[in-house]
């Protein structure tokens, strides 16, 4: 099995996240750029899952090891699941998420109740070194709130609300957000499925060498 993780990302404040999650599998984490991986990257799948497995083949064709991928977004079931795979380009790349996020809400103008149910997904795909793919997907439910509120998080949490906490995801404490977020316990259940992973390959280890005394 291969002897590090790579997560194809660039963005250090997710890396601190990812490493923390990870790091009882006992294998260093680094982000493709600590690993010197620059793949030109194309993600033209058509759902979240396919997009990640192609950001983490395209830096597995460059090393070879354990690489991790996430794509992640907002769907929104009112206006049949927009922005979805597309959030980060959602009415443009450079168009500001004030912006994005007053869309939304004029869109759901005559939703109530239970029609403005959206949610953030996160996948996470993992490339093995022998080629093998592994996904785990996960969600944060919630509800478009009328107005954006709150100042933690970034892009739409300001407009995703929480029932459960009667506030938006910009409003709950970070503590709060780190134990229900998509991308966390994506990250969680992956962590469990590598360490499946590599117990089985340890166990293979520990018996080819006992046949070979």
């Amino acid at each position: 099995m291969g002897h590090r993780i790579i997560f194809a990302t660039g963005n250090e404040g997710k890396m601190k996240e990812i490493r923390l999650l990870l790091e009882d599998l006992g294998l260093p984490v680094l982000s493709m750029k600590e690993a010197g991986a620059f793949p030109e990257i194309v993600e033209d799948g058509r759902t979240f899952g396919e997009n990640a497995e192609i950001k983490a083949r395209a830096v597995w064709n460059c090393t070879g090891d354990i690489v991790l991928a996430d794509d992640s977004g907002l769907v929104v079931d009112y206006i049949d699941g927009e922005p979805g795979i597309y959030s980060a380009r959602y009415m443009g790349e450079d168009t500001s998420y004030e912006i994005k996020n007053r869309n939304i809400i004029e869109r759901l103008e005559g939703a109530r109740g239970s029609e403005r149910s959206a949610r953030f997904v996160c996948n996470i795909a993992a490339v093995l070194p022998d080629g093998r793919v592994l996904h785990t997907e996960e969600t944060l439910e919630g509800l478009i709130a009328h107005r954006p509120a709150g100042t933690g998080g970034f892009g739409y949490d300001p407009i995703l609300y929480l029932p459960e906490f009667g506030m938006t995801s910009a409003e709950i404490t970070m503590e709060q957000k780190n134990k229900i977020s998509h991308r966390g316990k994506a990250l969680k259940a992956m962590a469990k499925a590598l360490r499946e992973v590599l117990k089985g390959e340890m166990e293979r280890t520990e018996d080819e060498n006992t046949n070979c005394q």
